[in-house]
């Protein structure tokens, strides 16, 4: 159905029968009232009438109707124009419907059953002044030239205008058809402020609010806008309405426990305006959201356990509860808890619940152990000899660990050092159950201890020894040999410097001839010849033999000389005698010789 330049045309398609009515009314209905339009089709004649004109068509051919798709009044939508090529489909209806209703119908409130609305208001007709430039007979001139184009300034907002043009030259004129055309809307002026504000829950309210006065144009939608009070000027959360018809919305996205400022803004085609006002409401609270799980400070037999405030509270925090392997063990206002009498490195199971006056919420569960303890008791190491330079170690897991096993560590000590200097052999995180100590020395006293060590510390066990096999010795030092007397000698000397075992024997070799075989570190070799030479060796055994340490030599002290100094002259002249002598019989040690001469001496006056 198109009304267009006076004439009301009805166009019918029931399957390929097209069927057209054209009712030719000229303006008669631009005279600001209302016109009643009524299409009929009973059988196969069609009719239409407008006030008290009224045209037909009859078509045998026509199918009967069936409607089974929506119905578009004022206009159809862009989509579906290339299903009706053969309408003008021009510029949608502009103007006022009231009391549409179908075929045994009642009345239909088309704000109500209409699924969609374009540039419609829904709430009446804005203006009763549509016979203003409808009328030919009171159009007004616009424009009187040789162009052919004019602008048009100063027409109200929103207002449809009829045009036509009149061709004149001297032999008479001609006329265009009408033509119609709507100005734009104008942006909303005095937006109003939210009339009522309700909160749905913490994070969305339902705002209530009345229709824009003044307004003129088609109100596109409307925005809801949430600031924070004494917030920034930036929204927290906006929701668009595209149902103008609708003065209340629902703006979700607030935080509860919160205040805002909700504003209204109206928008046109033309623009949008907020309203200056707002409306304040604070959110109510919910449960708390993101609860951190508790934390602790460990000790071996309590937890100092603390937590934090939930990042979002949502409210005021009103109780803790604090659940331990699901059971409560503390309620309250407090961020601390001290849990006692706990068992040495134990698990335990916690989750912290946050209430406000709305709900509570639970953490995620996390699990917390006491701290650890040194191990209550460790075994002494057993002790293997497996040769003169290795021993063997074996060792036990603690049976009570008190936490998890970090590492073993190996102390021995030495019977030369008086057992009183303990040096770490072995340290590893490798929980292995042994170790072997090579190079050891031969014949030599260890003992040995074995600490086990957890994250609270190590216990160390009590000693054991082993010997490991001897061997002959090394490093057997020179003797030292010093004379006191002409005819003897005082012999010493130390251990050797590797026994390699118990030292059995000592033996003292003087000139190649044994001269002692004892236990003792030192000899008294006597009645020798004064400032006679002398060698030394040492010989030191254990039960697996014996070792000889380096020669040395040595003399005995010196003594007078024994024997008749014999001596010979020759006289040489006047003035010299030459004298010659024997050595005594025995020296007895390093000889020096003095003349001694008696007589007159010759002089050079």
């Amino acid at each position: 159905i198109e009304l267009k330049s006076g004439i009301l045309n009805i166009f019918l398609r029931t399957g390929i029968v097209f069927t057209q009515v054209d009712l030719w009314s000229g303006l008669s209905y631009c005279d600001g009232k209302w016109n009643e339009v009524t299409v009929n089709k009973e059988g196969s004649v069609i009719s239409a009438t407008m006030n008290e004109l009224r045209e037909q068509a009859l078509e045998p051919r026509v199918q009967q109707l069936k409607v089974n798709s929506p119905v578009y009044i004022g206009g159809i939508p862009p989509e579906i124009h290339s299903f009706y090529r053969e309408l003008g489909l021009e510029q949608g209806f502009g103007g006022c419907m009231k009391d549409v209703k179908f075929t045994r119908g009642a009345v239909v409130n088309l704000a109500s059953v209409s699924s969609s609305a374009v540039r419609v208001n829904l709430d009446g007709c804005l203006s009763t002044d549509s016979a203003v430039n409808c009328r030919g007979n009171d159009s007004i001139l616009v424009y009187r030239g040789k162009e052919q184009s004019v602008y048009e300034s100063a027409l109200q907002p929103f207002t449809e205008y009829l045009y036509r043009v009149v061709a004149l030259n001297e032999g008479g004129s001609v006329s265009s058809v009408w033509t119609h055309a709507r100005t734009r809307e104008s942006v909303p002026q005095n937006v109003p402020t939210p009339s009522r504000v309700h909160s749905i829950n913490g994070y969305s309210i339902e705002v209530t609010w009345d229709k824009p006065a003044g307004v003129i144009g088609v109100i596109e939608k409307y925005i809801l806008k949430a600031y924070e009070a004494d917030g920034p000027t930036v929204p927290i959360t906006s929701a668009e309405l595209a149902d103008a018809g609708m003065l209340t919305g629902v703006l979700t996205g607030l935080h509860p426990f919160t205040n805002y400022a909700v504003t209204l803004t109206a928008c046109t085609l033309a623009g949008c305006t907020e309203s200056l006002h707002a409306l304040n409401i604070s959110t109510p609270q919910e449960a708390p959201e993101d609860v951190q799980s508790p934390t602790a400070i460990s000790f071996p037999t309590f937890l100092l356990m603390s937590w934090s405030p939930p990042k979002t509270p949502n409210g005021i925090i009103t109780q803790y509860t604090l659940y331990m392997n699901g059971i409560p063990i503390y309620s309250g206002n407090g961020t601390k808890y001290v849990v006692k009498d706990l068992a040495v490195f134990t698990p335990h199971q916690f989750l912290l619940t946050a209430c406000t006056l709305a709900g509570c919420t639970n953490s995620s569960q996390v699990t917390l152990f006491t701290a650890q303890l040194p191990p209550s008791h460790v075994d002494a190491p057993v002790l293997t000899v497996l040769d003169s330079r290795t021993i063997y170690v074996q060792w036990k897991e603690p049976v009570e660990v008190n936490g998890i096993l970090d590492r073993y560590i190996i102390y021995m000590a030495t019977n030369e050092q008086n057992f009183t200097k303990w040096n770490v052999i072995y340290n590893s995180t490798e929980l292995f159950l042994d170790f072997t100590i090579p190079q050891l020395f031969p014949g030599t006293e260890y003992l040995i201890k074995l600490a086990a060590c957890t994250g609270g510390g190590c216990s160390i066990s009590e000693a054991s020894a082993a010997i490991t096999d001897e061997s002959t010795p090394e490093g057997v030092p020179a003797p030292k040999a010093q004379s006191y007397a002409s005819d003897s000698f005082n012999i010493s000397w130390t251990k050797p410097e590797y026994p390699n075992g118990m030292i059995t024997s000592y033996g003292l070799y003087m000139d190649g001839v044994l001269l002692q075989n004892s236990s003792q570190l030192s000899c008294y070799a006597y009645g020798l010849a004064p400032w006679s030479l002398h060698s030394f060796r040492v010989q030191a055994c254990t039960a697996k033999g014996c070792a000889l340490g380096p020669l040395v030599e040595a003399r005995t002290m010196e003594a007078p000389p024994e024997g008749m100094v014999d001596v010979f002259t020759t006289v040489g002249g006047s003035k010299e005698v030459q004298l010659k002598w024997l050595a005594p019989n025995k020296p007895n040690g390093k000889l020096t010789y003095t003349v001694l001469v008696s007589g007159l001496f010759y002089a050079d006056q």
